[in-house]
């Protein structure tokens, strides 16, 4: 009602009625988010009931994304970037999962960026998710250790961007580089609508 929904350039097109029920997960459930987070998308009903059927549990968690996802780190010294913050809520229920899964050897595999941002904000020292709700603020760069995420399914990001470093942070720059190298040469879509990557 009060704006419009941030479609990639490449669609060449004003959203439409269409975009609006499009641009959307399945499992989204509170509103508040400037935008849907672009892996979920990629995830119907009918693949999480594939996926169910597989034996692998799919739990849920809350992120508003916000506007300060758009903005690039303009500074010198990734170190001197003001992250923004989001709001999120991760259940109870959540936690639990994540906690069973490690006992139990499994891998906890983040759609998203903003996923793996909230679990690993609601991460303690130990790296144990505490369940809750507040404003994740993390900034998750290059040198960080990961302590909860072993896999993630990301879209492809836009340069200068925190999600980018993120995904740098997860798999390395130089592997990162050449993914995207390789995106652009076979041309897969970048942002919203477009191509995700399965990094483990």
């Amino acid at each position: 009602r009060e704006g419009h929904i941030p479609l990639p350039p490449y669609m060449q097109r004003e959203d439409c009625a269409e975009d609006r029920d499009r641009y959307q997960t399945v499992v989204a459930r509170n509103p508040g988010a400037v935008a849907a987070p672009t892996a979920g998308p990629h995830f119907t009903s009918e693949l999480l009931a594939m996926l169910s059927e597989k034996g692998i549990e799919t739990v849920f968690l809350t992120l508003h994304t916000g506007l300060g996802t758009f903005q690039p780190v303009r500074v010198e010294r990734v170190e001197d970037h003001l992250i923004h913050s989001e709001r999120y809520t991760l259940p109870a229920e959540t936690a639990a999962a994540i906690k069973r899964t490690k006992a139990a050897g499994g891998r906890v595999v983040a759609v998203g960026t903003t996923s793996a941002r909230t679990v690993e904000q609601c991460a303690g020292i130990s790296g144990e998710v505490l369940s809750g709700e507040g404003d994740a603020d993390i900034f998750i760069y290059p040198g960080y250790g990961f302590k909860v995420v072993d896999a993630l399914i990301t879209n492809f990001h836009l340069p200068e961007s925190t999600l980018l470093m993120l995904v740098s942070a997860f798999a390395g720059t130089e592997l990162v580089l050449d993914a995207y190298k390789e995106a652009v040469s076979r041309g897969f879509r970048f942002y919203s609508y477009g191509d995700a990557m399965f990094i483990y």
